[in-house]
């Protein structure tokens, strides 16, 4: 009678996160409680359905998420629970937004006044404009 062998893997808890962490980890949101809120209000999804913020996610889990004008698609590379520097995100996420969305966002600010590529911060007319067309006023 021929052996099977059954393998079963176990995954570690380090191989598990929250989804809220992880976007605030990965500085795709600029605090962990915008990252909740984003989730509340169904911004964050996998696959179509809407997540809570305490969705756990994978290696390999595939997020959308409504960032103002664009909607960005990214796949989780590693877990991670504390927030890294900008030239670390690469390691822990991958960019699958396709070009045309980064498109979208340059003729949205272009529409709203707002010059793509001015260097420094903008002036108090650009912000309240920027305020105004995403809703943050």
């Amino acid at each position: 009678m021929p052996y099977t062998a059954i393998l079963f893997l176990f995954m570690n808890d380090s191989d598990v996160i929250r989804i809220d962490k992880w976007l605030w980890a990965v500085r795709l949101f600029k605090t962990r409680s915008q990252a909740t809120q984003a989730c509340r209000a169904g911004k964050v999804k996998i696959g179509e359905q809407a997540v809570k913020p305490s969705r756990d996610i994978h290696p390999g889990t595939v997020i959308t998420l409504q960032s103002g004008p664009i909607q960005r698609t990214v796949k989780v590379k590693e877990p991670l629970e504390k927030r890294v520097g900008a030239k670390l995100v690469d390691q822990y996420m991958e960019d699958i937004t396709p070009r045309e969305e980064y498109q979208k966002l340059e003729i949205a600010r272009s529409q709203a006044g707002i010059q793509p590529f001015r260097k420094g911060r903008p002036t108090k007319k650009e912000r309240r404009e920027m305020d105004r067309w995403f809703g943050w006023d």
